[in-house]
C-alpha cells in the first residue's frame, strides 16, 4: 500500500487527538469532545503515551488509522499551517478531516482492487474511480467541507462489490454469504470461510481460533476483540489494519502481504 495510504504524524496537526471526540469506556480513559485537544497531545503534535496507550487505558486510539487523510489535510489543504498558528481555521480544518478521512480509505480499497489480478474486467473503471476520489482529495478546504462523500462512496461501491465477486470466485466452490450479519460472540472456531462475503459483518469478540478466512471479504466488518489465533487471512479482501489491530491473534494467525502484528497479541 502507498505510502502516501498510511497515517503519518510526523507530517500532520495531531488531528485525530483533536477532531474526534470520545467517551470514557473500555476504549479510553476521559471524555474528549470534538475540537478539544487530547489531554496527551504534545506541542509537537505527537502523542506524550504513545508506546504505553493500552495500558493508560486509551486502547481506542491503537485502532484508528487515517489512512494518511492526516497529513494530507495538515500539508496540502490548509499549507502546512496548523490550528494553533491560524486558530481562526480549525473549525473548518476539523470538519474537513473526517471527510477526507472516508475518501482516503476509498483510495486504500481501490488501489487494492487494482492489485488483484482477478479483478482485471474492472480495472479500467476502477482506475477511473481512483483518479476521480484523488482529484477530489486535492480540492479546497471550501470544496472538501460541502463534498457528498456518500454520494461518492455510492459510486465506488458497486466496483469493489464487483471486485469481491471476481476475486472471491477464484476460492473455489460455493462461497457463503454473511454480509451484514450478527455474528457477535458466535462460536466459529475452525469455520470453513473460504471467498465468503462477511461484507459489513458484527464478528465482535467471535471464535474464529483456527478458521479459515482466506480470500473472505472483509470490507467493514467488526472484528473487535474477535478471536484470529491461528486463523488463516491470506489474501483477505478489504481488510485494513484497524481491524486486525482490534482483534486478538497471536503468532500463529497467518496474515496478509503487507499487514503488521499488532504488538498485544499474544506469542503461540
Amino acid at each position: 500500500m502507498p505510502e502516501t495510504l498510511r497515517g503519518d504524524c510526523a507530517n500532520c496537526f495531531g488531528l485525530c487527538c483533536v477532531a474526534l471526540p470520545f467517551a470514557k469506556s473500555a476504549d479510553f480513559a476521559v471524555n474528549k469532545s470534538s475540537g478539544e485537544p487530547c489531554r496527551n497531545l504534545q506541542g509537537d503534535f505527537r502523542c506524550g503515551i504513545h508506546t504505553r496507550l493500552r495500558p493508560s487505558g486509551f486502547s481506542g486510539c491503537t485502532v484508528y488509522d487515517c489512512f494518511g487523510a492526516g497529513q494530507k489535510v495538515s500539508q496540502v489543504t490548509f499549507h502546512g499551517v496548523s490550528w494553533r498558528e491560524a486558530p481562526e481555521t480549525s473549525r473548518q480544518m476539523y470538519e474537513v478531516f473526517p471527510v477526507m478521512r472516508q475518501l482516503h480509505e476509498l483510495l486504500r480499497y481501490l488501489t487494492e482492487a487494482l492489485a488483484r489480478p482477478a479483478a482485471r474486467p474492472v480495472h479500467g473503471e476502477l482506475r477511473h474511480a481512483l483518479a476521480r476520489v484523488e482529484r477530489l482529495t486535492e480540492g479546497s478546504a471550501d470544496d472538501l467541507e460541502k463534498l457528498d462523500v456518500a454520494a461518492v462512496r455510492g459510486e465506488v461501491n458497486p466496483l469493489l462489490l464487483r471486485t469481491s465477486t471476481l476475486v472471491r470466485a477464484t476460492a473455489g466452490g460455493k462461497a457463503r454469504s454473511r454480509r451484514g450479519a450478527d455474528l457477535m460472540g458466535a462460536r466459529l472456531r475452525g469455520a470453513k470461510l473460504r471467498g465468503a462475503d462477511l461484507r459489513g459483518a458484527l464478528l465482535i469478540a467471535a471464535d474464529l481460533t483456527g478458521a479459515d478466512l482466506s480470500l473472505a471479504d472483509l470490507i467493514g466488518a467488526d472484528l473487535r476483540d474477535a478471536e484470529l489465533s491461528g486463523a488463516d487471512l491470506t489474501g483477505a479482501l478489504f481488510l485494513t489494519q484497524p481491524q486486525l489491530n482490534a482483534a486478538r491473534g497471536d503468532g500463529t494467525t497467518r496474515l496478509p502481504e503487507g499487514f503488521e502484528r499488532p504488538t498485544h497479541w499474544a506469542r503461540p
